[in-house]
């Protein structure tokens, strides 16, 4: 399991662990939180092609999945 803080993903890089299209780093660009100010998604962008997608923050948990860092 990945620890980080949820407050502190802006900005943060990651590397997926089994990556598609040739994308394996990602950025974390922007966060969604709900009406009570609780994260709720992350937006992430490929530094390859530049898209992005929305996911849920708890995703980033699972080493299994996603790496902390660019490696």
């Amino acid at each position: 399991m990945n620890r980080f803080a949820p407050g502190k993903l802006r900005l943060s890089k990651w590397t997926a662990c089994q990556p598609r299209n040739r994308e394996k780093h990602f950025m974390v660009i922007d966060l969604q939180h709900d009406e009570l100010g609780v994260l709720v998604q992350v937006e992430l962008q490929t530094v390859h092609s530049g898209r992005s997608e929305w996911i849920d923050w708890r995703a980033l948990r699972d080493d299994s999945a996603w790496k902390l860092g660019w490696q």
